[in-house]
């Protein structure tokens, strides 16, 4: 059984298929504690969840009929029958958003790869310390890395981690700024300043068309 605590119908936030439509399952649970985490409701013990099977779950996506399915948290990757969902929707787009401590190896080499959008985090979520760099020789170009941007030395730090694991060319790259934490516009300066081509920023659709703490959405 995995630990859900909502499922719902809206458009993918962030992403390469930003703005379409998704199916998304949200999990409980998170192996980390980001500093400006934004479902933090859902990683708490208590968080109230529902067991669901992989076949109900499946059934779902199957009744809600949207072709994107994006599988999300909390963690993901810590649900024991995560890859037992993801061959059971084999037929769909399957995108798992993932924190980037969590091996990708499992996944990444099974006949039902999905497609991952990892996250690095950087010094201002807390968080550095727990990435798994090893998970970036595992990505492909329908593929992203997303850095959340919350400060100046983020952004340093971003620069670094794209240049010492060539991802420019290897998957897509994403600039997000931490909500209300860090000017859009400074991103883009700063992309310009580093002539980082390649590279996207990204705002969180959501937050935009809906209020920031808006749930199932």
């Amino acid at each position: 059984m995995l630990e859900v605590v909502e499922k719902f119908v809206s458009i993918n936030g962030e992403g390469a298929h930003a703005g379409e439509l998704a199916a998304f399952i949200r999990f409980k649970g998170c192996n980390l504690n980001c500093s400006y985490c934004d479902t933090s409701w859902a990683n708490q013990p208590g968080a109230v969840f529902n067991a669901a099977s992989v076949e109900e779950l499946s059934e779902w996506v199957r009744v809600v009929n949207v072709n994107n399915v994006t599988l999300t948290g909390g963690e993901p990757l810590l649900q024991p029958e995560i890859g037992a969902l993801v061959e059971a929707l084999k037929d769909y787009r399957v995108e798992i958003e993932t924190n980037g401590s969590v091996s990708l190896a499992g996944l990444a080499e099974s006949g039902c790869r999905p497609v991952f959008t990892m996250d690095y985090k950087l010094p201002s979520s807390g968080m550095e310390a727990h990435m798994n760099s090893a998970n970036f020789e595992l990505l492909n170009r329908h593929d992203s890395v997303k850095f959340v941007v919350g400060s100046e030395a983020d952004l340093i730090r971003a620069a670094e981690i794209i240049e010492e694991f060539s991802l420019i060319g290897k998957c897509h790259v994403y600039f997000s700024s931490v909500f209300g934490k860090i000017e859009p516009a400074r991103i883009v300066e700063f992309m310009t300043e580093n002539n980082l081509n390649g590279t996207r920023i990204q705002l969180q659709l959501h937050k935009f068309i809906w209020e920031p703490d808006k749930r199932g959405v």
